[in-house]
């Protein structure tokens, strides 16, 4: 309810109590009257408080609120990638440096449309200029962060196996250039107060507060032993986590998860005993998982939704099989409800990292509908098509309403 209806209706509430005039000569006064409020003031007060919550309820429901929620997989930078965006960055007349934002322009139209959209940078970024490193020990070109911002980011979840690649250093280094492109991020901290304050992300006027977490750290020790650096997934602390950003005003809790095994489409035991575990709790609203590298399901619980697995949004793993060059963009519209917000729509799109050259993330169906399309790619196009769209709804999802984003 706007704030200006709700201070009328409470003005109106606090007129509707006062005491009714005397009509004696002798009346007191009004100020008298009203500092020795009468035995039945306080219950009129209570009937006139349920009366404007009643209307309050009845408002949102005839003009409930809405936003959507767009969130992508892994941004996993390799070599081929950031020599692509040196090429690129050549071209515009910028020799010397890395353009990511024509490798992301593809999905630009639906990233920007969203509300609030989520990556997830699951690599620490380098100094600038270098040096620059791929697998097993990632320090990547910082210039990713900007081209994030550019194509509709607003935050990104940096808590994964590869948070301590370069120590504290790279934490520090990848957080300021995460803060350098205006976007927001959980998953990491450089002090302790930053590892315990929740991200607050401001979607017009709705507090979305986003956690993020990881199974572990590829055996790479917490730097100087500071284990407030990243978060490891534990059940008890991320509903804890939880508990506190309500208690700290949030109106939806988006926690985002590292998690799975490897190169497979099925959760794993892991996320099939602790998602519903989690998406039970009254404080935690949607789950979105990453790190498999490939597609896994999306599931409804209840009328909650589990993202167990979005792929990879870029990446150069083609080498690994097809599917990891696939993933998910999934799009949740959340509506406001009395008392609670809840999500009334789960769409999805299949993306796809078309490593030919020049490498580009391409919104599949998009670009299946477009006459322009190269003939050459439609083949691959079709087939992740129907591999994403079949993993995505192996869970149920469909039945309760998933469905793809109209291209």
């Amino acid at each position: 309810m706007p704030a200006a209806l709700a201070a009328t209706l409470f003005v109106v509430a606090l007129g509707a109590i006062r005491p009714e005039p005397d009509a004696r000569a002798d009346a007191a006064p009004s100020w008298a009257v009203a500092a020795s409020p009468s035995r039945n003031e306080p219950r009129r007060f209570a009937e006139r408080a349920a009366a404007i919550a009643r209307t309050n309820a009845a408002y949102v429901a005839a003009h409930p609120r809405e936003f959507t929620l767009v969130a992508t997989g892994d941004v996993l930078l390799h070599t081929p990638l950031w020599d692509q965006a040196s090429a690129d960055a050549a071209s515009a007349g910028h020799p010397g440096g890395h353009d990511f934002r024509p490798m992301l322009a593809g999905i630009r139209p639906v990233v920007s449309d969203a509300d609030v959209a989520i990556c997830h940078m699951e690599t620490p970024v380098a100094p600038a200029g270098g040096p620059f490193a791929s697998y097993p020990s990632f320090s990547v070109p910082p210039e990713i962060a900007p081209a994030l911002a550019a194509t509709g980011y607003d935050a990104c979840t940096t808590a994964s196996n590869h948070t301590y690649d370069r120590g504290a250093d790279g934490v520090t280094r990848t957080l300021d250039a995460l803060d350098a492109a205006g976007l927001r991020h959980a998953g990491s901290a450089r002090t302790p107060q930053e590892a315990t304050t929740t991200t607050m992300l401001d979607v017009d006027g709705v507090r979305v507060a986003l956690l993020s977490y990881t199974f572990g750290f590829n055996g790479i020790p917490a730097p100087g032993g500071e284990t407030w650096r990243s978060n490891q997934i534990d059940e008890r602390r991320i509903l804890a986590d939880a508990a506190l950003a309500r208690r700290r005003a949030a109106d939806v809790v988006v926690v985002a998860i590292h998690w799975g095994d490897e190169y497979d489409h099925a959760p794993n035991g892991q996320q099939q005993a602790l998602a519903p575990r989690l998406i039970a709790s009254p404080d935690i609203d949607l789950l979105l998982g990453h790190h498999a590298h490939v597609v896994q399901p999306i599931e409804a619980v209840g009328d909650e939704w589990v993202v167990y697995g979005m792929g990879n949004l870029v990446s150069n793993q083609g080498s690994q099989g097809p599917d990891k060059l696939e993933g998910l963009l999934v799009r949740f519209t959340f509506t406001e409800q009395p008392n609670r917000w809840r999500v009334t729509s789960a769409e999805f799109a299949a993306v796809l990292t078309d490593d030919r050259g020049p490498i580009r993330v391409v919104d599949v169906r998009k670009a299946l509908a477009d006459p322009g399309t190269d003939p050459r790619l439609r083949p691959r196009l079709q087939t992740a098509w129907e591999r994403t769209a079949a993993i995505a709804g192996a869970r149920g999802g469909p039945a309760h309403g998933l469905r793809p984003i109209a291209s």
